[in-house]
């Protein structure tokens, strides 16, 4: 039977809403980690999903879980005048492959990243998810763990669209992910 109090009191503090959240990215230069913190407009709460391994017995298939894949994961981003995430995003993903030779600039990608150095190969990543009541401890964290990006999407450019500012997509592949609460990664690990 339906109780409004019943539903009323399962979503306690009025539930968790999808525009509280933060991206961060560990291993790239503080600038453009700084920046994407504010400019990541998107993004979402990773899934995974269990393979199914299929073995016939009698006619009858029965079914066991096979291996985990991990999704790749895609935020959107706000363009600043100054493309600083694009052009760092353009260069990481020159580094791994480069557009002339198909060559990974060793010197570029594989270096130790500093305030002002290049960005590693792959990096950590997270997304924080934060409660209307408390923007510093986050309610649920994930971590991604040797990301790097697989696609960059192209920005449209049209001499009819006014105010707006522009917007591009970067997609990213990673190995796992860690998932906790309240700011610890304590949940799930392996």
């Amino acid at each position: 039977m339906f109780e409004i109090q019943k539903f009323t009191d399962a979503l306690k503090l009025d539930g968790a809403r999808p525009n509280l959240f933060q991206v961060t990215m560990a291993g790239i230069p503080n600038s453009v980690g700084e920046s994407l913190s504010f400019l990541a407009k998107s993004a979402q709460l990773p899934g995974s999903t269990l393979g199914i391994v299929p073995l016939f017995y009698q006619g009858r298939e029965v079914k066991f879980a096979g291996n985990r894949t991990f999704a790749d994961w895609t935020i959107t981003v706000i363009n600043d005048e100054g493309f600083l995430i694009r052009n760092s995003m353009e260069k990481w993903m020159n580094g791994i492959n480069s557009h002339e030779k198909n060559l990974r600039n060793m010197s570029q990608v594989l270096s130790t990243p500093s305030a002002t150095s290049n960005i590693a190969y792959t990096v950590d990543a997270q997304v924080n998810q934060y409660a209307k009541d408390n923007d510093k401890t986050p309610i649920k964290s994930y971590n991604f763990v040797g990301m790097f990006p697989v696609d960059l999407s192209p920005i449209d450019l049209d001499w009819g669209t006014n105010d707006t500012i522009e917007e591009f997509t970067v997609t990213f592949a990673y190995q796992y992910w860690t998932t906790g609460t309240n700011g610890a990664m304590t949940g799930i690990t392996t």
